[in-house]
């Protein structure tokens, strides 16, 4: 069986952080094992604590994974901190695994789970991870653009990392669809499911990172395991449990049942 690591915050109410992650994981029939950097108290109407893991001890959980299981992936999520960040960056630095880097910043119910003055620090991971997935806003943060024109993507193709930007609106034919973008150096590709009108999407992130993570496990390829994810997200949505008064969860296993 292949291994997946996640390592990101807990979410208490279980529809995202590394909750999330082991269910998606475990839908794709591989096994995850988890490095934890914050723990959070929310629901699906927000989030009202978070307590951050000291660095050492995050640092720990992760090569604790690693001394004892060929991991196959590596997914990273919320990292909260510039000293979290730190820890994280030395740490995969020199590992021969693929990596995807989900740069959290704020939750489905406009939480924050980034602090102000890690967002630059963010970056300094990018050299050490196969690929980013930014949605919008994250994107537009990151990368200083107000409209994703030529000179952004000129400006995304010179990073030393894969990007998928992800959840931008578009019409086609009169109907409203999700686009996500790949793009791979100087190459563009586009993913499109239909646009789905719920407030049922908490977690949709972090589910659609750790499915890249966990299909890349699996011997796909990065644009396969895209396509894949962005289908298992759309599945997923589209059988959520309804449950909660906010920002309901997703069904990861139906997702992938749906497939």
């Amino acid at each position: 069986m292949k291994v997946v690591l996640t390592v990101a915050g807990s979410d208490s109410s279980g529809g995202a952080g590394i909750q999330a992650d082991l269910k998606t994981f475990e839908a794709f029939d591989t096994f995850g094992c988890s490095a934890l950097t914050v723990l959070t108290a929310q629901n699906t109407q927000g989030v009202t604590n978070i307590q951050e893991i000291s660095p050492s001890f995050v640092q720990e959980q992760i090569l604790r994974v690693l001394e004892d299981f060929e991991v196959n992936a590596i997914k990273i999520g919320m990292l909260f901190s510039n000293e979290i960040i730190d820890i994280v960056r030395e740490t995969i630095k020199d590992l021969d695994i693929p990596i995807v880097f989900d740069p959290v910043f704020i939750s489905k119910a406009g939480s924050k789970l980034l602090n102000d003055d890690a967002i630059e620090n963010l970056k300094t991971l990018f050299p050490y991870v196969d690929i980013i997935t930014p949605n919008l806003y994250e994107a537009k943060a990151l990368f200083n653009y107000d409209v994703l024109n030529e000179k952004a993507i000129e400006e995304i193709s010179k990073l030393p990392c894969k990007v998928v930007i992800k959840n931008d609106i578009v019409k086609k034919e009169n109907e409203d669809f999700s686009m996500d973008t790949f793009f791979d150096n100087n190459d563009k590709k586009v993913y499109y499911t239909k646009l789905i009108e719920t407030s049922n999407n908490h977690g949709t992130g972090c589910s659609f990172s750790s499915a890249i993570a966990a299909n890349i496990a699996l011997g796909k390829s990065l644009e396969e395991a895209i396509k894949i994810s962005k289908e298992f997200i759309y599945q997923a949505i589209l059988n959520a449990p309804n449950i909660g008064h906010g920002k309901g969860p997703i069904s990861h296993k139906k997702g992938k049942e749906c497939l």
